[in-house]
């Protein structure tokens, strides 16, 4: 079992690997319910695997009310993990989250069953879960996958994919790193489904315009209209 000032001093330097804000050691003891939280999710966890479970429940229940993340003592959360300012985070029970692992404000790990069993999502390492986003159900979240902020995820998501959308759509596949999530540049698969249907029906109206023009010379031509007269005159 590691040291556990090696693991406190681990998560001070995540934070300051993670966060370009932090400018020193005091502020990111201070001020940053995220490592707070986390530092005493790892004390609950210990306490509800130890099977002290109702006062682990209790001390959790303060986390939330000092730091507003919910984080349930039975959640099993990895190393160098951190939370950007954290406020409405909540992390399931079953939960499981592995190394390296980044997670916005608003974030929610829930369940989808009343059933005693694995109901909340397991996110492999190096994962970025962006501000707002909600997954739910036991799925598993791949290593190094990225889900952009207001995503609503209940299924899968492969390595390496980048999810956004209602439900969470993947549109991207194992393209460079976690840390290279950035919101501004995510695609919008809504917008560019609008995009291609309109392109579509600018062509169609583009080929039904020409088919009008044709159709009107061709009822112009000086033997269309000599066919039209001897036919009067007939």
């Amino acid at each position: 079992m590691a040291n556990p000032f090696s693991i406190l001093r681990e998560d001070l330097r995540t934070v300051f690997a993670k966060d370009p804000a932090a400018r020193n050691t005091l502020e990111v003891i201070f001020c940053y319910p995220g490592l707070h939280a986390l530092w005493l999710h790892r004390f609950t966890h210990f306490l509800w695997r130890h099977r002290l479970r109702l006062i682990g429940r209790f001390l959790s229940q303060l986390n939330r009310f000092f730091t507003g993340i919910e984080i349930h003592p039975g959640a099993s959360i990895g190393r160098r993990f951190f939370i950007d300012h954290g406020m409405g985070v909540v992390i399931g029970e079953t939960s499981e989250i592995g190394d390296d692992v980044l997670l916005y404000q608003g974030v929610v790990l829930g369940g989808t069953t009343h059933e005693k069993r694995k109901r909340h999502p397991t996110l492999g390492n190096d994962v970025v879960i962006g501000a707002g986003a909600t997954l739910l159900g036991a799925i598993t979240i791949g290593d190094g996958a990225r889900i952009g902020a207001g995503s609503v995820v209940v299924q899968s998501v492969s390595p390496g994919a980048t999810v956004v959308g209602v439900p969470g759509r993947a549109v991207t596949e194992g393209v460079g790193p976690a840390e290279a999530l950035e919101h501004g540049r995510l695609p919008d698969p809504v917008s560019e489904a609008i995009r291609l249907i309109l392109a579509e029906q600018a062509g169609l109206a583009e080929r039904l315009r020409r088919l009008e023009e044709s159709l009107r010379k061709d009822d112009e031509t000086p033997e269309k209209q000599g066919d039209d007269q001897s036919m009067a005159h007939g």
